[in-house]
C-alpha cells in the first residue's frame, strides 16, 4: 500500500503543533524531572522519525 507524501506546510503544521504541546507540557510542570523529558524525547522520536524518512523518500 503507498504512503501518502507529507506536504512542507503538512510538515510545518506538525512540528508547531508538537512545539506547542511541549511549551504546555513544560509550562504547567512545576519542575523539569527525568519524566518530563522522557516524555518530550519520546514525543519527538515519535513525530520526527516519519517525517524525516517521508521527506528522505520524497527526495529520491
Amino acid at each position: 500500500m503507498a504512503r501518502r507524501k507529507i506536504t512542507n506546510s503538512q510538515a510545518v503544521c506538525i512540528t508547531l503543533l508538537w512545539g506547542v504541546l511541549c511549551y504546555i507540557l513544560l509550562a504547567n510542570s512545576e519542575k523539569i524531572t527525568f519524566d518530563v523529558i522522557f516524555a518530550l524525547v519520546a514525543s519527538a522520536i515519535i513525530v520526527f522519525v516519519p517525517i524525516y524518512k517521508n521527506r528522505r523518500h520524497q527526495d529520491e
